[in-house]
């Protein structure tokens, strides 16, 4: 860790607290909640106003989705864009998605709030070095085969092009393990916030690919001491176009969501 000279590790105590329009991420307990791509209107307006009345920070929503398989749902581009622009003036929530190409990041900056790097992006150092040409603030997930040095030398990318404002996700990583999507690695959470000083949330949705397990990760990244969350939240999973197995439904995410909100309360109270 000592080669990561700019600017991702830890000097002092202090912590970069990241602003998207009225919301402070590294300071108290952000979530992210919405559907795993935008699929029409209907299905993300609803989302967003069931998402937004259960207490949530922003609002999460694919516009590109890249898949393993060139023949799945791609996602919507530029009328996806426009879908997620009108829920955010419907709920005012903030708007995070994900960019996946260089010629993308200017236009796609004028409908987002956050610009999301996906785990097959992490890498892409072309992409990397072109959000960090913006202000706007980055997501930045970890690669699924990526060590903590990996990943912190992905973020160094993005403060040395001229942008701070980086925000770290935990999203699981690959293992021998087939019963779950993922590997949530927590340890990178409490190993992450002693390196450095960017935000850091954690992705339970991806990490373990079944929604029975999303509401147990989550308490758990609460518990070791994240700065939020971001979670795939559907108004009918069963007819998802993607990741139906991992979303929640709004009632099942409206009843976590009080669990975590009481859990980091009762947290900062021992303090």
């Amino acid at each position: 860790m000592k080669d990561i000279r700019l600017g991702v590790l830890k000097e002092d105590n202090n912590k970069t607290v990241i602003y998207v329009d009225d919301v402070a991420i590294g300071k108290g307990f952000c979530v992210i909640a919405g559907p795993c791509s935008v699929e029409n209107e209907k299905q993300t307006i609803e989302t967003a106003i069931a998402v937004k009345e259960s207490g949530v920070d922003m609002l999460r929503g694919g516009a590109f989705k890249p898949r393993t398989s060139p023949y799945a749902f791609q996602g919507l581009g530029l009328k996806g864009l426009k879908i997620l622009k009108k829920a955010k003036k419907e709920t005012g929530l903030p708007i995070v998605t994900e960019v996946i190409d260089t010629r993308d990041v200017p236009w796609v900056s004028e409908y987002a709030d956050v610009l999301q790097i996906g785990a097959r992006n992490m890498q892409n150092f072309s992409l990397l070095k072109e959000v960090g040409k913006t202000r706007k603030p980055v997501l930045l997930k970890r690669g699924m085969n990526s060590t903590l040095e990996e990943w912190l030398y992905c973020a160094e990318y993005i403060l040395n092009g001229g942008n701070p404002n980086v925000i770290l996700c935990e999203r699981g990583i690959r293992t021998f393990e087939t019963y779950t999507r993922n590997t949530l690695d927590i340890s990178s959470v409490p190993s992450l916030k002693g390196l450095t000083h960017l935000p850091v949330i954690v992705d339970p949705s991806h990490a373990s690919g079944r929604a029975n397990l999303v509401p147990p990760l989550s308490y758990a990244a609460v518990a070791a001491g994240a700065d939020g969350l971001i979670v795939e939240v559907h108004v009918n999973p069963s007819e998802a176009l993607c990741d139906k197995d991992q979303m929640l439904n709004t009632i099942e995410f409206e009843n976590m969501l009080k669990k975590i909100r009481k859990l980091h309360s009762f947290m900062k109270d021992s303090e």
